[in-house]
Order: C-alpha cells, then sequence, then structure tokens
C-alpha cells in the first residue's frame, strides 16, 4: 500500500512539473511574437512630479521643441526614402509592420526603432543580430540622436533632418 501512494504522488508530481513546462513554453512563445507587456497610465492615476515639483512635460510638448522633422536614408537600397516625424516610434527593421521596412540582409526583423524623448529623439537597438551604430559607435542602450547623425543599419544609412 506505501508503494502504490509513492507511485501516484511521483506521478501526480511529475504531471504538474510537465504543465508548469508547458505554461512557461506559451508564455515565452507569446512574448516573443507580442513582445514584452509594458505598462501604460491609467486614466485618473496621477503622473509623478518631476525633481523641480512640477509635472514632466508632456510628448507633445516634449516633440515641438525638437528640431527633427522626418527621417531621411541616405544610403542604401532605400535611399532617398524620408519619413515624416510624429509623435509615435518610428520601428525599423525587415518585418512587414516595421514603419520603415528595410530590405538590407544585415539588418534583423525588428532592428531597432526611434522613440520621441523629452525634446529629443533617440535611437534603440532591438537585439538585432549585427548591431545599430551612431556616428560609428554600436548603441548599447536608448541613445540620444543629434540632428545629421548618421545611424548604420547594415548597409543602410539613416539620418534626421528638419
Amino acid at each position: 500500500m506505501g508503494s502504490a501512494l509513492v507511485v501516484a504522488l511521483v506521478k501526480y508530481g511529475l504531471l504538474l512539473l510537465l504543465w508548469l513546462f508547458v505554461v512557461a513554453a506559451v508564455r515565452t512563445v507569446r512574448s516573443d511574437l507580442f513582445g514584452a507587456r509594458t505598462s501604460r497610465p491609467t486614466a485618473g492615476v496621477p503622473v509623478p512630479a518631476g525633481p523641480s515639483g512640477a509635472a514632466p512635460p508632456s510628448r507633445a510638448a516634449a516633440r515641438s521643441r525638437s528640431s527633427a522633422r522626418k527621417l531621411v536614408v541616405t544610403e542604401g537600397a532605400l535611399a532617398g526614402t524620408s519619413i515624416a516625424l510624429t509623435d509615435a516610434p518610428v520601428t525599423l527593421g525587415r518585418a512587414d509592420d516595421s514603419t520603415l521596412v528595410l530590405t538590407d540582409d544585415y539588418a534583423s526583423t525588428r532592428h531597432a526603432r526611434l522613440v520621441p524623448g523629452d525634446g529629443v529623439w533617440l535611437v534603440e537597438d532591438l537585439g538585432s543580430t549585427n548591431g545599430t551604430y551612431l556616428s560609428g559607435s554600436k548603441v548599447t542602450r536608448p541613445t540620444p540622436v543629434p540632428l545629421g547623425q548618421q545611424i548604420r543599419i547594415g548597409k543602410t544609412v539613416l539620418e534626421l533632418r528638419r
């Protein structure tokens, strides 16, 4: 009778372990397909104040101070292409849903993105295979992009312009 109890406990323990593995695998696949979840402020939740006690500027206010108005491809297969910049992030890569779809063999599916920051645009590498470079330096974290500085993704070179 004791051995039957041990066999049942081992059987149910292994079944539980198998289900935990399945749940972990599904969560990993979901985050790879749809991206990681990010928290967004909800209506009615106060915005934290900045160091001076005043509320931080809105994205629209920060965007209006930026002098970059367009993203221009200067080298590569898409040379001459221009994209007007808005308050929305600009995604760069070979994926069909990218803002700028790169036809570059050295670009990853989701290679990099440009996001509006506090009056400037920031370039961020999204874990690409071959890296993203700003003026010859590899981008390892969100980095401000000055006007006219070259962003290199494989053979494609981009610049922010007025």
